[in-house]
């Protein structure tokens, strides 16, 4: 039998919102119904809701993105915080022992994380993913669970860039070099 995750990744304000300091803008803010209706819909189903999120600290002189990206996603602050209904969305099922909120500092979810160990005590073979950026740390931890041999399964309503070539770039990569399904 299957077992499935939905991931939600960066769906936050600094990656979201309009005044985030590394926004996707518009097209990121088009999928918060769908992240919220799929998040929903995994739990009715008593599917597990996986939120991996950046996390950074200011000025670090030994993370790589420090010298590409302005701060972003820095411990407790409003652009960490998840974007829009995502927010009251987590604050009303966070008790739920399907619903887990993770720290990451790289691009994809599993590089020097737990997630695997997660996925796999749970016996969780396929991954639903969706969040931003559809070309950067959707595509990263795609890849990284495809070498996993988890199923793949991209919500394209639910996945956005601020880069609408690399955006339709990475959908067909994660179709025709990672055999995931796109729905």
């Amino acid at each position: 039998m299957t077992q499935e995750a939905l991931l939600i990744i960066d769906y936050t304000n600094d990656f979201v919102s309009d005044k985030g300091s590394l926004t996707c803008g518009k097209p990121a803010q088009e999928i918060e119904n769908e992240i919220v209706n799929l998040a929903d819909s995994f739990l009715k189903q008593n599917k597990w809701v996986i939120i991996p999120t950046d996390l950074h600290f200011p000025g670090n002189k030994y993370h790589p993105e420090t010298k590409l990206f302005p701060p972003h996603n820095l411990p407790n602050t409003w652009g960490r915080q998840l974007y829009g209904k995502l927010q009251p969305w987590y604050d009303k099922n966070k008790t739920n022992d399907h619903v887990i909120f993770m720290d990451k500092t790289r691009y994809s979810a599993f590089a020097g994380t737990n997630l695997d160990l997660i996925l796999r005590e749970r016996k969780i073979d396929t991954l639903h993913l969706t969040g931003v950026c559809t070309d950067i740390c959707v595509l990263h931890t795609a890849m990284d669970a495809y070498n996993r041999c988890y199923n793949l399964v991209i919500h394209q309503d639910g996945v956005a860039s601020f880069d609408e070539n690399g955006h339709k770039w990475a959908l067909n990569h994660f179709k025709s070099c990672l055999g995931a399904t796109i729905l």
